[in-house]
């Protein structure tokens, strides 16, 4: 479903992203896993049109798309939820979630507005509050249901469960996996938690230095003893 060809990336004199090519097939959990610093979150964002590509192409359904602008890479069925949530906080949840169909048919609002209610219950009662004083896992379920409102065929993740609770990060992953599972929603998916990337993937890289180094499937490098002592140390 999305192709990533020879991509170059960078900012001014620095250089993000060095050859990456990368391919997720439709249907399946694909996992970023990389340090701090790796260019996983340069990668997501030249991927959904960042002006910061400056070499290879990005390939998504048999289209390139390298270049579009990123409301047409929305509206082509590929949706970014970037680190930091990054929700409206001023406007109320169910305000925020409508943000989410702009590109979408406003017939299908009221049945998808059930769906992410139904994935995210806690949202149900919060629909006329502010979405800037909802708890930090409240506001990342409102920035990935704004995202699955407009009916993406493909989910980028970018540290979804960044600086939650593990109660709060668990039911997250497992929302993530039912997306995938019930929906047959495709998901690039990075993650500090590399352990749980790896349980959810279907396959994975390792990212160092903006290049990928090792790939197999999420199991695969789970068991390898190098993934283990560089970023599963302590994971349970």
């Amino acid at each position: 479903m999305l192709a990533v060809e020879g991509l170059f990336a960078g900012y001014g004199r620095i250089e993000a992203l060095r050859g990456i090519d990368l391919e997720v097939r439709a249907g399946e959990i694909m996992s970023l896993v990389g340090a701090n610093g790796a260019g996983k979150t340069t990668l997501l964002m030249t991927i959904s049109g960042a002006p910061l590509r400056t070499a290879g192409r990005v390939v998504f359904d048999g289209e390139d798309i390298t270049g579009l602008p990123m409301f047409e890479i929305v509206r082509r069925g590929l949706c970014h939820v970037p680190e930091g949530r990054r929700i409206f906080p001023r406007m109320t949840v169910l305000e925020n979630l409508r943000m989410g169909g702009y590109a979408a048919d406003p017939r299908n609002f009221p049945s998808d507005l059930e769906k992410v209610l139904t994935l995210f219950p806690q949202l149900k009662q919060r629909l006329g509050q502010r979405g800037g004083t909802l708890s930090g896992g409240e506001q990342q379920m409102l920035a990935i249901g704004r995202a699955l409102i407009g009916r993406p065929r493909m989910l980028l993740l970018d540290e979804p469960s960044l600086g939650l609770a593990p109660l709060m990060a668990l039911q997250l992953f497992q929302a993530i996996l039912a997306i995938n599972r019930d929906e047959k929603l495709t998901v690039l998916l990075i993650e500090q938690n590399a352990y749980q990337a790896l349980k959810l993937a279907d396959r994975a890289c390792i990212m160092v230095n903006g290049a990928i180094t090792l790939r197999g499937t999420g199991a695969e490098l789970l068991a390898d003893p190098a993934v283990q002592a560089a970023y599963l140390e302590g994971a349970a």
